[in-house]
């Protein structure tokens, strides 16, 4: 049986260990010529428009740019914290877990909580992963996150656990594999079992036509937003002549110096400027219309990435929304369960988990803000002083009595006599 286990799986006693680094390799497994890297560093290669897009190419259209940055930095700015389950439905803050500083305060000691997400939710929405190296202890805790460029991890499937091993590329030109405990990794939507699909990878012909559009314009007004013409003449030139002309005419012509003078022509000769063609004239509808190609890779609204032709005050709130449920919900999701899988162990996970707070979401709009505490407060949900907690102010005496309607009461149940209500009383006392 374990000859047959090892001809079909492999040896299991050179499987690489569930937890804690296998020994360093060599060898061509990160070789610019194997087809692996090429997926790694996120297909990089022309397109149909001519261009050659890669992850570093599509930093440079400002569509792709201010998608990956409003996920990056949405991320970084909204705190998360470690949460322990009290009683059936209360909980608190677990700042006693080593996990809990990790995430609100520094993932390492050079790297605060904040850019530890940048610098993380940047590779996820780039190439469709995000990736750290859980330092440990002697005990197994958790003490560092260290993050991992995106481009220099390989994974690929244990045969004989079918667990995923992350082969990690150091700068000396070695490599090393690593088992799912020793690696957080928080993935995007993709075919594979393992990994996420680069979003540029799979827009990559959406931007290649933006940079294509984008090159075509700054070509266009380089030259002063002229268009070509044509000289006319009514007899031949020779070479001499036809060669003079052209220095004289492009020297005259080109640049912003002599934008507006008169030009002057000789014998005869006649210049007949050409139209803007039907593709130079579409040129900027063509730009507006692939903001929102590339903007559904991402599933940002269009009125974030300063598309506001169709945005107005009344629908702007609505697509926030909807940025919120439909793009930031899920990666928030995706980053909770990957934190618990790496920081927490089996048991830890059924008594504690990993939550962000939204709400600095609508810090911007103090109206909106203090319009929700009002209601909150009122209708029971929230006491003044944790309203006053959630602005950073400090709590009054009093504050931690929480308010009831006066016109409400417990709904009656079946059997019983309905409850009084206020206008019932002040009929008795009247009486």
């Amino acid at each position: 049986m374990r000859k047959l286990i090892t001809a079909i799986f492999g040896n299991p006693d050179q499987a690489p260990a569930n937890t804690g680094p296998a020994p360093e390799t060599r060898g061509e497994a990160f070789s610019l010529d194997n087809p692996y890297v090429a997926e790694v560093l996120g297909g990089a290669g022309p397109t149909v428009a001519g261009v050659n897009v890669g992850l570093e190419s599509a930093m440079k259209c400002s569509a792709a740019l201010a998608c990956i940055k409003i996920i990056a930095e949405t991320l970084a700015q909204l705190p998360v914290h470690l949460y322990r389950k009290t009683g059936t439905d209360g909980r608190e803050r677990a700042s006693d877990h080593p996990a809990h500083a990790l995430v609100s305060k520094a993932a390492n000691p050079w790297t605060p909580a904040g850019e530890f997400r940048l610098i993380v939710a940047t590779h996820l929405a780039a190439a469709g992963n995000g990736y750290a190296f859980v330092n440990r202890d002697a005990a197994g805790r958790p003490v560092e996150l260290i993050q991992l460029d995106s481009r220099k991890v390989g994974v690929k499937q244990n045969p004989l656990t079918l667990e995923p091993i992350y082969t990690v590329a150091m700068e000396d030109g070695q490599t090393r594999d690593y088992g799912r405990a020793d690696i957080f990794h928080v993935r995007g939507v993709g075919l594979s079992v393992y990994k996420g699909e680069s979003p540029v990878h799979l827009a990559r012909e959406a931007i290649g036509l933006a940079l294509t559009l984008e090159t075509h314009c700054a070509g266009l007004f380089g030259r002063g937003a002229k268009p070509s013409g044509v000289l006319k003449h009514p007899k031949s030139l020779s070479d001499t002549v036809l060669g003079r002309l052209k220095a004289g005419f492009s020297n005259w012509y080109t640049g912003n110096a002599n934008t507006g003078r008169t030009m002057i022509l000789e014998e005869g000769m006649t210049f007949e400027p050409l139209q803007l063609t039907s593709a130079d004239a579409q040129t900027l509808e063509m730009r507006r219309h692939q903001i929102g190609e590339i903007s559904r890779f991402w599933r940002i609204p269009l009125h974030m990435l300063n598309e506001l032709e169709r945005a107005t005050h009344s629908n702007a709130e609505a697509m926030g929304q909807q940025f919120l449920t439909f793009c930031l919900l899920p990666i928030l999701r995706s980053w909770c369960d990957a934190l618990a899988l790496s920081l927490l162990t089996e048991a830890e996970r059924e008594t504690h988990y990993f939550e962000f707070l939204i709400d600095d979401l609508a810090r911007a709009d103090i109206a909106a803000r203090f319009e929700a505490y009002s209601k909150a407060i009122n209708s029971g949900v929230l006491n003044p002083n944790e309203a006053r907690s959630k602005e950073n102010l400090p709590s009054y005496q009093g504050g931690e009595t929480f308010m009831r309607p006066v016109n409400t009461a417990p709904a009656p149940t079946e059997g019983s006599a309905p409850a009084p209500t206020a206008t019932d009383a002040s009929k008795g006392n009247a009486q």
